[in-house]
Protein backbone atom coordinates (compact mmCIF):
# COMPACT_ATOMS: atom_id res chain seq x y z
CA UNK A 1 0.00 0.00 0.00
CA UNK A 2 1.27 3.45 -0.98
CA UNK A 3 -1.79 5.21 0.47
CA UNK A 4 -4.90 4.43 2.49
CA UNK A 5 -7.84 2.50 1.23
CA UNK A 6 -10.15 5.54 1.54
CA UNK A 7 -13.65 4.50 2.55
CA UNK A 8 -16.81 6.43 1.76
CA UNK A 9 -20.22 6.28 3.42
CA UNK A 10 -22.28 3.11 2.96
CA UNK A 11 -19.29 1.04 1.80
CA UNK A 12 -18.58 -2.49 3.02
CA UNK A 13 -15.16 -4.09 2.68
CA UNK A 14 -15.10 -7.87 3.18
CA UNK A 15 -11.88 -9.86 3.20
CA UNK A 16 -10.92 -13.46 3.89
CA UNK A 17 -9.22 -12.93 7.23
CA UNK A 18 -5.56 -13.97 7.27
CA UNK A 19 -5.68 -14.48 3.49
CA UNK A 20 -6.53 -10.81 2.81
CA UNK A 21 -3.48 -8.78 3.80
CA UNK A 22 -2.91 -5.07 3.25
CA UNK A 23 0.79 -4.40 3.83
CA UNK A 24 2.35 -0.99 4.24
CA UNK A 25 5.00 -0.25 1.62
CA UNK A 26 8.49 0.94 2.48
CA UNK A 27 8.67 4.36 4.08
CA UNK A 28 10.36 7.57 2.97
CA UNK A 29 11.03 10.63 5.11
CA UNK A 30 12.56 14.03 4.36
CA UNK A 31 12.96 17.40 6.11
CA UNK A 32 11.13 20.38 4.61
CA UNK A 33 13.16 23.03 2.78
CA UNK A 34 10.79 25.85 3.72
CA UNK A 35 8.09 26.28 6.34
CA UNK A 36 4.73 24.67 5.78
CA UNK A 37 2.16 27.32 6.76
CA UNK A 38 -1.20 26.72 8.37
CA UNK A 39 -3.73 26.08 5.61
CA UNK A 40 -1.10 25.62 2.91
CA UNK A 41 -1.54 22.72 0.50
CA UNK A 42 2.02 22.55 -0.81
CA UNK A 43 5.25 21.18 0.66
CA UNK A 44 8.86 21.44 -0.49
CA UNK A 45 11.24 18.78 0.79
CA UNK A 46 14.99 18.23 0.77
CA UNK A 47 14.71 14.81 -0.87
CA UNK A 48 11.72 14.23 -3.12
CA UNK A 49 12.98 10.97 -4.60
CA UNK A 50 10.77 8.77 -2.43
CA UNK A 51 7.54 10.70 -2.95
CA UNK A 52 5.15 10.45 -5.90
CA UNK A 53 1.67 11.42 -6.91
CA UNK A 54 -0.95 9.21 -5.27
CA UNK A 55 1.15 8.50 -2.20
CA UNK A 56 -0.06 9.10 1.35
CA UNK A 57 1.92 11.70 3.27
CA UNK A 58 2.17 13.07 6.80
CA UNK A 59 3.48 16.57 7.54
CA UNK A 60 4.49 17.62 11.05
CA UNK A 61 7.15 19.24 13.19
CA UNK A 62 8.33 18.84 16.78
CA UNK A 63 5.41 20.92 18.04
CA UNK A 64 2.59 19.31 16.09
CA UNK A 65 1.50 16.94 18.84
CA UNK A 66 -1.44 14.65 18.29
CA UNK A 67 -4.01 17.00 16.84
CA UNK A 68 -1.98 19.27 14.56
CA UNK A 69 -0.37 16.61 12.42
CA UNK A 70 -1.60 16.59 8.80
CA UNK A 71 -2.25 13.35 6.93
CA UNK A 72 -3.19 13.56 3.25
CA UNK A 73 -2.38 12.40 -0.27
CA UNK A 74 0.03 13.86 -2.82
CA UNK A 75 -2.08 14.92 -5.82
CA UNK A 76 0.45 16.78 -8.01
CA UNK A 77 4.17 17.36 -8.46
CA UNK A 78 5.35 20.92 -9.13
CA UNK A 79 9.05 20.14 -9.48
CA UNK A 80 11.59 17.63 -8.23
CA UNK A 81 11.04 18.49 -4.56
CA UNK A 82 7.70 20.36 -4.43
CA UNK A 83 4.33 18.61 -4.11
CA UNK A 84 0.65 19.54 -3.84
CA UNK A 85 -1.36 17.68 -1.19
CA UNK A 86 -5.12 17.32 -0.88
CA UNK A 87 -5.36 18.44 2.74
CA UNK A 88 -4.51 21.90 4.11
CA UNK A 89 -1.88 21.85 6.85
CA UNK A 90 -3.47 21.75 10.29
CA UNK A 91 -0.78 23.99 11.81
CA UNK A 92 2.43 25.79 10.96
CA UNK A 93 5.22 23.26 10.35
CA UNK A 94 8.43 25.20 10.85
CA UNK A 95 11.88 24.32 9.57
CA UNK A 96 13.43 25.50 12.83
CA UNK A 97 11.17 22.99 14.63
CA UNK A 98 12.41 20.14 12.42
CA UNK A 99 9.47 20.04 10.00
CA UNK A 100 9.29 16.80 8.03
CA UNK A 101 7.21 14.95 5.46
CA UNK A 102 6.91 11.17 5.56
CA UNK A 103 4.72 8.71 3.72
CA UNK A 104 2.87 7.40 6.75
CA UNK A 105 -0.90 6.88 6.69
CA UNK A 106 -3.62 4.50 7.95
CA UNK A 107 -3.95 1.39 5.80
CA UNK A 108 -7.75 1.73 5.90
CA UNK A 109 -9.34 5.05 6.74
CA UNK A 110 -12.66 6.83 6.81
CA UNK A 111 -13.21 10.57 7.25
CA UNK A 112 -16.51 12.42 7.63
CA UNK A 113 -18.55 9.35 6.72
CA UNK A 114 -21.13 6.94 8.10
CA UNK A 115 -22.34 3.36 7.76
CA UNK A 116 -18.94 1.88 6.92
CA UNK A 117 -18.27 -1.79 7.57
CA UNK A 118 -14.87 -3.50 7.48
CA UNK A 119 -14.74 -7.26 7.96
CA UNK A 120 -12.11 -9.97 7.64
CA UNK A 121 -9.09 -7.82 6.73
CA UNK A 122 -5.51 -8.21 8.01
CA UNK A 123 -3.21 -5.18 8.18
CA UNK A 124 0.56 -5.67 8.20
CA UNK A 125 2.12 -2.34 9.16
CA UNK A 126 5.67 -3.27 8.12
CA UNK A 127 6.90 -1.25 11.07
CA UNK A 128 10.56 -2.09 10.58
CA UNK A 129 10.59 -0.07 7.35
CA UNK A 130 8.38 2.86 8.34
CA UNK A 131 8.31 5.93 10.56
CA UNK A 132 5.69 6.27 13.27
CA UNK A 133 2.30 7.97 13.05
CA UNK A 134 0.57 9.22 16.21
CA UNK A 135 -2.75 7.62 17.06
CA UNK A 136 -4.80 10.82 17.08
CA UNK A 137 -4.33 11.08 13.31
CA UNK A 138 -3.73 7.51 12.21
CA UNK A 139 -3.54 3.79 12.96
CA UNK A 140 -3.60 0.55 11.06
CA UNK A 141 -7.36 1.12 10.76
CA UNK A 142 -8.51 4.68 11.47
CA UNK A 143 -11.77 6.66 11.58
CA UNK A 144 -12.17 10.42 11.96
CA UNK A 145 -15.65 11.85 12.38
CA UNK A 146 -17.21 8.60 11.23
CA UNK A 147 -20.49 7.46 12.77
CA UNK A 148 -22.55 4.26 12.95
CA UNK A 149 -19.82 2.01 11.59
CA UNK A 150 -18.36 -1.42 12.31
CA UNK A 151 -14.96 -3.13 12.25
CA UNK A 152 -15.31 -6.86 12.79
CA UNK A 153 -12.96 -9.86 12.52
CA UNK A 154 -9.92 -7.80 11.54
CA UNK A 155 -6.28 -7.97 12.63
CA UNK A 156 -3.66 -5.22 12.77
CA UNK A 157 -0.07 -6.12 13.56
CA UNK A 158 3.37 -4.54 13.35
CA UNK A 159 2.10 -1.04 12.64
CA UNK A 160 4.40 1.80 13.73
CA UNK A 161 1.66 3.42 15.79
CA UNK A 162 -1.76 2.30 17.07
CA UNK A 163 -3.57 -0.76 15.84
CA UNK A 164 -7.14 0.62 15.82
CA UNK A 165 -8.06 4.27 16.44
CA UNK A 166 -11.20 6.34 15.98
CA UNK A 167 -11.53 10.00 16.88
CA UNK A 168 -14.64 12.17 17.22
CA UNK A 169 -16.66 9.20 16.01
CA UNK A 170 -19.87 7.91 17.59
CA UNK A 171 -21.56 4.52 17.63
CA UNK A 172 -18.47 2.63 16.47
CA UNK A 173 -18.41 -1.15 16.97
CA UNK A 174 -15.15 -3.10 17.02
CA UNK A 175 -15.71 -6.81 17.61
CA UNK A 176 -13.64 -9.99 17.32
CA UNK A 177 -10.54 -8.09 16.25
CA UNK A 178 -6.88 -8.53 17.20
CA UNK A 179 -4.24 -5.82 17.68
CA UNK A 180 -0.73 -7.06 18.39
CA UNK A 181 2.92 -6.06 18.19
CA UNK A 182 2.15 -2.46 17.28
CA UNK A 183 4.39 0.31 18.61
CA UNK A 184 1.49 2.38 19.99
CA UNK A 185 -1.86 1.49 21.55
CA UNK A 186 -3.91 -1.59 20.81
CA UNK A 187 -7.34 0.10 20.70
CA UNK A 188 -7.72 3.89 20.92
CA UNK A 189 -11.22 5.37 21.10
CA UNK A 190 -10.87 9.11 21.62
CA UNK A 191 -11.57 12.80 21.16
CA UNK A 192 -15.21 12.85 22.10
CA UNK A 193 -16.28 9.48 20.71
CA UNK A 194 -19.67 8.55 22.14
CA UNK A 195 -21.23 5.14 22.73
CA UNK A 196 -18.43 2.93 21.39
CA UNK A 197 -18.74 -0.85 21.63
CA UNK A 198 -15.44 -2.72 21.86
CA UNK A 199 -16.25 -6.37 22.44
CA UNK A 200 -14.48 -9.75 22.29
CA UNK A 201 -11.20 -8.38 20.97
CA UNK A 202 -7.58 -9.08 21.90
CA UNK A 203 -4.71 -6.62 22.32
CA UNK A 204 -1.39 -8.18 23.17
CA UNK A 205 2.26 -7.21 23.23
CA UNK A 206 1.70 -3.68 21.98
CA UNK A 207 4.31 -1.15 23.14
CA UNK A 208 1.82 1.08 24.99
CA UNK A 209 -1.64 0.31 26.43
CA UNK A 210 -3.94 -2.46 25.33
CA UNK A 211 -7.06 -0.24 25.53
CA UNK A 212 -6.72 3.54 25.89
CA UNK A 213 -9.78 5.70 26.43
CA UNK A 214 -8.53 9.07 25.27
CA UNK A 215 -10.56 12.25 25.90
CA UNK A 216 -14.34 12.43 26.40
CA UNK A 217 -15.11 8.79 25.69
CA UNK A 218 -18.56 8.31 27.22
CA UNK A 219 -21.34 5.75 27.51
CA UNK A 220 -19.16 3.02 26.02
CA UNK A 221 -19.29 -0.74 26.46
CA UNK A 222 -15.95 -2.55 26.70
CA UNK A 223 -16.72 -6.20 27.15
CA UNK A 224 -15.08 -9.61 26.81
CA UNK A 225 -11.72 -8.26 25.66
CA UNK A 226 -8.30 -9.71 26.45
CA UNK A 227 -5.59 -7.14 27.20
CA UNK A 228 -2.37 -9.09 27.67
CA UNK A 229 1.33 -8.38 27.91
CA UNK A 230 1.18 -4.77 26.75
CA UNK A 231 4.05 -2.40 27.48
CA UNK A 232 2.24 0.02 29.76
CA UNK A 233 -1.33 -0.40 31.11
CA UNK A 234 -3.91 -2.99 30.21
CA UNK A 235 -6.69 -0.38 30.27
CA UNK A 236 -6.26 3.39 30.72
CA UNK A 237 -9.13 5.78 31.55
CA UNK A 238 -8.86 9.53 31.99
CA UNK A 239 -9.89 12.94 30.67
CA UNK A 240 -13.71 13.20 30.87
CA UNK A 241 -14.06 9.45 30.16
CA UNK A 242 -17.30 8.95 32.07
CA UNK A 243 -20.27 6.59 32.35
CA UNK A 244 -18.56 3.62 30.72
CA UNK A 245 -19.08 -0.09 31.40
CA UNK A 246 -16.07 -2.40 31.46
CA UNK A 247 -17.32 -5.93 31.92
CA UNK A 248 -15.96 -9.44 31.57
CA UNK A 249 -12.51 -8.42 30.34
CA UNK A 250 -9.30 -10.34 31.01
CA UNK A 251 -6.43 -8.00 31.89
CA UNK A 252 -3.25 -9.95 32.43
CA UNK A 253 0.51 -9.57 32.48
CA UNK A 254 0.73 -5.90 31.47
CA UNK A 255 3.83 -3.94 32.40
CA UNK A 256 2.18 -1.44 34.74
CA UNK A 257 -1.30 -1.34 36.31
CA UNK A 258 -3.99 -3.57 34.92
CA UNK A 259 -6.56 -0.75 34.94
CA UNK A 260 -5.36 2.82 35.48
CA UNK A 261 -7.53 5.86 36.10
CA UNK A 262 -5.29 8.75 35.09
CA UNK A 263 -4.35 11.69 37.29
CA UNK A 264 -6.99 14.27 36.37
CA UNK A 265 -8.53 17.14 38.39
CA UNK A 266 -12.17 16.69 39.33
CA UNK A 267 -13.49 18.85 36.48
CA UNK A 268 -11.88 16.57 33.87
CA UNK A 269 -11.92 13.27 35.75
CA UNK A 270 -13.21 9.97 34.43
CA UNK A 271 -16.31 9.64 36.64
CA UNK A 272 -19.09 7.05 37.09
CA UNK A 273 -17.33 4.16 35.41
CA UNK A 274 -18.26 0.57 36.29
CA UNK A 275 -15.88 -2.39 36.34
CA UNK A 276 -17.80 -5.63 36.59
CA UNK A 277 -16.78 -9.27 36.36
CA UNK A 278 -13.28 -8.67 35.04
CA UNK A 279 -10.27 -10.92 35.64
CA UNK A 280 -7.23 -8.80 36.47
CA UNK A 281 -4.11 -10.87 37.07
CA UNK A 282 -0.32 -10.69 37.13
CA UNK A 283 0.01 -7.09 36.04
CA UNK A 284 2.97 -4.95 37.06
CA UNK A 285 5.64 -6.94 35.28
CA UNK A 286 7.83 -3.82 35.59
CA UNK A 287 7.70 -4.34 39.36
CA UNK A 288 5.48 -1.35 40.16
CA UNK A 289 1.95 -2.13 39.02
CA UNK A 290 -1.27 -3.07 40.77
CA UNK A 291 -4.55 -4.52 39.59
CA UNK A 292 -6.63 -1.32 39.61
CA UNK A 293 -5.14 2.08 40.39
CA UNK A 294 -7.53 5.03 40.83
CA UNK A 295 -5.50 8.20 40.53
CA UNK A 296 -6.57 11.84 40.50
CA UNK A 297 -9.86 13.34 41.64
CA UNK A 298 -11.86 10.47 40.18
CA UNK A 299 -15.38 9.99 41.55
CA UNK A 300 -18.09 7.33 41.75
CA UNK A 301 -16.16 4.34 40.44
CA UNK A 302 -17.99 1.03 40.91
CA UNK A 303 -15.89 -2.14 41.17
CA UNK A 304 -18.14 -5.18 41.45
CA UNK A 305 -17.56 -8.93 41.13
CA UNK A 306 -14.02 -8.84 39.78
CA UNK A 307 -11.17 -11.31 40.32
CA UNK A 308 -7.97 -9.41 41.12
CA UNK A 309 -4.69 -11.06 42.06
CA UNK A 310 -1.78 -13.18 40.93
CA UNK A 311 -2.02 -16.57 39.28
CA UNK A 312 1.17 -18.52 39.78
CA UNK A 313 0.32 -20.87 36.96
CA UNK A 314 0.39 -17.95 34.50
CA UNK A 315 3.86 -16.79 35.54
CA UNK A 316 5.73 -15.11 38.34
CA UNK A 317 3.59 -13.11 40.74
CA UNK A 318 4.01 -9.40 40.00
CA UNK A 319 0.83 -7.53 40.95
CA UNK A 320 1.46 -5.43 44.08
CA UNK A 321 -1.99 -4.42 45.37
CA UNK A 322 -5.41 -5.49 44.25
CA UNK A 323 -6.93 -1.99 44.29
CA UNK A 324 -5.17 1.29 45.04
CA UNK A 325 -7.47 4.23 45.81
CA UNK A 326 -5.81 7.62 45.53
CA UNK A 327 -6.13 10.24 48.25
CA UNK A 328 -8.36 12.47 46.13
CA UNK A 329 -10.67 9.80 44.69
CA UNK A 330 -14.21 9.92 46.08
CA UNK A 331 -17.04 7.44 46.48
CA UNK A 332 -15.37 4.25 45.27
CA UNK A 333 -17.73 1.29 45.67
CA UNK A 334 -16.16 -2.15 46.16
CA UNK A 335 -18.54 -5.09 46.30
CA UNK A 336 -18.26 -8.84 45.81
CA UNK A 337 -14.70 -8.84 44.47
CA UNK A 338 -12.27 -11.71 44.99
CA UNK A 339 -8.88 -10.28 45.84
CA UNK A 340 -6.15 -12.82 46.49
CA UNK A 341 -2.42 -13.34 46.25
CA UNK A 342 -1.66 -9.66 45.65
CA UNK A 343 1.89 -9.19 46.89
CA UNK A 344 1.47 -6.17 49.17
CA UNK A 345 -2.20 -6.40 50.06
CA UNK A 346 -5.75 -6.36 48.79
CA UNK A 347 -6.73 -2.69 49.06
CA UNK A 348 -4.53 0.34 49.62
CA UNK A 349 -5.98 3.75 50.42
CA UNK A 350 -3.47 6.54 49.95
Amino acid sequence: MGDSLHLRSNVTVIGAGKDTVLRKGSGHISPLVTDGDYGEEQITVVDGSGFKVGMGVTVQDDRSGGFHTTVGTIIARVDENTFIINSPLQADCMVHNNAIAKNTFPLLSGYYAENIRIEGVTVDGNRADNADLNGCRGAGIFFYRVNNSQIHNCTVHDYNGDGFSFQQSSNISIENCVSHHNTGLGFHPGSGSQRPTIRNNAAYENRDDGLFLCWRVRHGTFEGNELRGNGRYGISIGHKDSDNLLRGNTVIGNANHGVYFRNEPEYTGGHRNRLEGNKIYNNGTNGKGSGIYIDGETNDTVIVGNEIGNQSEVGDSTQRFGVVIGAKAKRVKLEGNRLERNLDGEIKRK
